[in-house]
């Protein structure tokens, strides 16, 4: 009996994330330029093979995310705008792609870091300011976004719903309510709340 070859078809990284964050953006009713679901793709792309990044910013990838950040704000120029874009871009990455495998207080952590990282790019670079004001604005709606895409990956487990339930008192996320709902978990904004 002959062995059967079965070809499996893919798309390429590019244009499968592509197709998942501008779902994730429908999905969540994100509110989002073209340009800024462009630059989600791609810094999902970029994840693939994350090395490049580091490297390019002269930065080694196990320093804590704090120093990158730091040592930013102490360059000049492009090694300024590449640690600090750096900076965004790991906390965006990791508090959306990976957000059920934080720790509580990493969810924030991460939000503040990637924010400021941001917002400082969009005060320093004015061809591109508007991009990186947007990412800094809704920090915790595009993290949601790549969490989104991380379900579809099948890379995390939102059944953990303690943890779930905690990230969504602590970020207010909107995706982390849903799914509590979905789960039969009765979500009250605080403000709602009966003392």
């Amino acid at each position: 009996m002959a062995a059967r070859t079965v070809k499996i078809e893919t798309a390429p990284p590019l244009e499968f994330f592509k197709e998942a964050v501008d779902d994730a953006i429908a999905r969540r009713q994100v509110t989002s330029s073209a340009e800024t679901a462009c630059y989600l793709t791609q810094l999902l792309d970029r994840f693939v093979r994350p090395g490049a990044l580091y490297s390019e910013a002269g930065v080694a990838p196990d320093q804590p995310l704090a120093v990158v950040f730091f040592r930013a704000l102490e360059s000049e120029g492009r090694q300024r705008f590449l640690r600090l874009k750096l900076t965004g871009d790991v906390a965006l990455f990791v508090s959306g792609f990976f957000a059920s495998s934080r720790q509580l207080v990493s969810c924030d952590y991460y939000g503040r870091l990637g924010g400021q990282a941001y917002g400082t790019l969009s005060r320093e670079h004015r061809f591109l300011n508007e991009l990186f004001a947007e990412l800094a604005e809704k920090f915790v709606r595009f993290a949601d976004v790549l969490s989104e895409v991380s379900a579809q990956c099948l890379l995390t487990d939102d059944r953990d719903l303690l943890r779930l339930y905690e990230r969504w008192l602590r970020t207010g996320s909107e995706r982390s309510a849903r799914l509590l709902r979905e789960q039969g978990v009765p979500v009250v904004p605080a403000s709602e709340a009966v003392h």
